[in-house]
């Protein structure tokens, strides 16, 4: 709790005690005198907050309501109601306020993985500087307990990395010489050097926080709802609350106290504030729970998406399959194995993509070919460039069709070289189904996805027995990023009314689909920058499975913002009627305004305890 948070609470305690007192003490002077101190105590900030909101044109929000009912009530000779307004208005929220403290704190905590410092050898000194200030290529020190400061590669030292605050897996990561290093990761043994491949505005831990900061400006319609429901709302009650006033002491019986006091309460019970504090913390909450959990949510909107989900599109590389190839059998053609090796590694070893890096690994080759020049990598289909001063090229069948070169059947994951115009062979690899996919599969169904999809650049053979093991419905193959676009505008065709489509995929051949699906889920850790960017859901740490997890937290979430919502409504109405009909009194009117608050405010938080082995909370 905040140091304002405490001075707001003894505020409060210090108004409810001088109510209580102005309701028990024994001389009217004095419960008079104890009253009006609790009203000038508990009421003044909302007085001016009211003041300022009428000078600015915002006439119709709480603070005119709470204003209005309470001195009303004053006129009215109703002073222990007047007050009793404030206070419990004030302790209500105060509540509110310390509800949305704790969920935007857990947030925090999440996310507290920004580095201050980061250290860098430097014209062989060593320097603590800030982590904007580290160049690309720049070697990064990073010694045990401390945070990564940005992404990059380990040039020395073997270590573990704790990447719960990335990933949400309490399992580290073992690292070593050659392996990726993720900026946010803490480092738990040994020292580690790693050089810095990104800059810090580009980095994992950058982005992250990036995208957690703009979450809550892309709000859910339910969220939409309730704010265009206030605008309205408010001066509408107002109104009728003037009319209930004016129009029986006109017109039946002239008896103003009475329907004043009816009006007074009519306004007290009319306050939003349930549905407008309640259903975003609902959605603030279910968005800390996906971080807790290693997704990242770019908005609450697409969390509410989720929850409607007909259909997941899914690309396989990456996705459905490790993406960790490994070379399997060399066919050269016109060749030796070794020169078909060393063509093919040295055109590969300037991508990053996985075939790729599968290929030089095979090899041995860490740097780029400096025999490899005009290089040109084209998505879907591969790689053209000058080896030695020779057109060549490395990729699929269709890449060596096109520049009518002949090109033998092949299954599987193949990459064919050509140099000089010459056919030289092929690299035959294979990929392996990650652990979790057929269960994540078997979850979504349960979940409500209807219709699973694989869309992937891969051949069709290979394509359709990995579809075949899972049990997809429908698969296509062998597409470049305008054919999978192509796939899904069909699909949007097919799909049901209020219905969406997720499409999920880690490479930067996926971003056009990924923007385009109704829900875009990239995989963050190993994917593509262009993918994240594009993406609306970012699952951290490649496993699919966490897609399963986003829709039970979607469905919660959504589930609880509708209870706020009906409840909120429901007790809200009856007692605006009780109110109209003189049958509610002053305080069930403060309950129905700050009682529901408080409930619906910790219905909210619920969100925020969500766990895999508690999920219906």
């Amino acid at each position: 709790m905040s140091v304002k948070q405490k001075r707001e609470l003894v505020r409060i305690l210090l108004s409810a005690a001088l109510l209580a007192a102005g309701l028990l003490l024994p001389s009217p002077a004095l419960r008079l005198a104890a009253l009006a101190i609790a009203y000038a105590v508990s009421a003044y900030d909302v007085l001016w907050s009211a003041v300022k909101g009428i000078i600015r044109g915002q006439v119709f929000d709480e603070n005119f309501l709470m204003a209005i009912a309470s001195l009303g009530a004053i006129l009215i000779g109703e002073y222990a109601e007047a007050v009793a307004v404030m206070v419990f208005y004030q302790l209500g929220e105060w509540f509110q306020r310390y509800a949305v403290g704790r969920s935007r704190a857990s947030i925090a905590e999440l996310m507290d993985i920004t580095p201050d410092t980061a250290t860098v050898r430097r014209n062989d000194e060593i320097l603590i500087v800030d982590p904007y200030e580290v160049e690309i290529g720049e070697t990064v020190i990073v010694k045990p307990g401390e945070k990564i400061p940005l992404d990059g590669t380990v040039l020395a030292g073997i270590s573990s990395l704790n990447t719960a605050a990335l990933t949400g897996e309490s399992m580290p990561r073992d690292v070593k010489p050659g392996d990726a290093a993720i900026s946010g990761c803490i480092n738990l043994s040994g020292e580690l050097e790693i050089r810095a491949e990104k800059e810090y505005a580009d980095s994992t831990v950058a982005r992250i926080l990036e995208m957690v900061e703009t979450a809550a400006d892309k709000k859910s319609r339910a969220e939409s709802f309730i704010t265009r429901f206030a605008r309205y709302y408010t001066p509408f009650v107002c109104i009728a609350a003037l009319l209930l006033f004016l129009i029986p002491s006109l017109l039946i019986d002239g008896e103003w106290a009475q329907w004043g006091y009816r009006a007074l309460n009519f306004l007290v019970v009319s306050c939003p504030c349930a549905l407008v504090i309640s259903v975003p913390l609902s959605f603030f909450g279910g968005i800390g729970a996906a971080s807790r959990h290693g997704i990242l949510m770019k908005g609450s909107n697409y969390l509410e998406a989720v929850s409607d989900t007909w259909a997941v599109v899914m690309d396989k590389t990456g996705t459905l399959t490790e993406g960790c190839f490994r070379v399997v059998k060399l066919c050269p053609a016109d060749t030796s194995e070794e020169e078909l090796l060393t063509v093919a590694a040295a055109l590969e070893s300037h991508s990053n993509h996985p075939i790729s890096r599968s290929v030089c690994s095979y090899a041995g080759i860490e740097e780029p070919s400096n025999l490899v020049t005009d290089f040109h990598e084209i998505a879907g289909y591969g790689i053209a460039a000058q080896y030695n001063g020779n057109a060549a090229l490395a990729g699929n069948r269709r890449l060596l069709q096109d520049r009518q070169i002949n090109v033998p059947e092949t299954d599987g994951t193949v990459v064919h070289v050509a140099l000089d115009g010459r056919y030289l062979g092929s690299v035959c690899l294979a990929d392996n189904l990650k652990p979790t996919v057929k269960q994540t599969l078997t979850e979504l169904r349960k979940q409500g996805a209807a219709h699973l999809v694989m869309l992937t650049g891969d051949n069709a053979d290979t394509a359709r027995t990995i579809a075949d093991e899972l049990g997809m419905d429908q698969v296509h193959a062998e597409l470049l990023p305008d054919g999978k676009l192509a796939k899904l505008e069909e699909l949007f065709a097919q799909k049901p009314e209020g219905k969406n489509i997720i499409f999920v995929g880690d490479g930067i051949n996926d971003a056009p689909v990924l923007t385009r699906a109704d829900v875009g889920v990239a995989m963050g850790a190993m994917g593509s920058d262009a993918a994240v960017e594009a993406a609306d859901i970012v699952l951290m740490d490649d496993d699919p499975k966490k897609l399963v997890t986003a829709m039970k937290i979607s469905r919660i979430t959504m589930h609880i913002a509708r209870q706020n919502i009906i409840f909120a409504l429901g007790i809200k109405g009856i007692v605006l009627l009780l109110a109209a009909l003189g049958i509610a009194n002053m305080w069930l009117a403060v309950f129905a305004d700050v009682g529901v608050s408080i409930l619906a405010v910790l219905n909210a938080m619920r969100t925020l305890r969500f766990t895999e082995n508690n999920r219906t909370l």
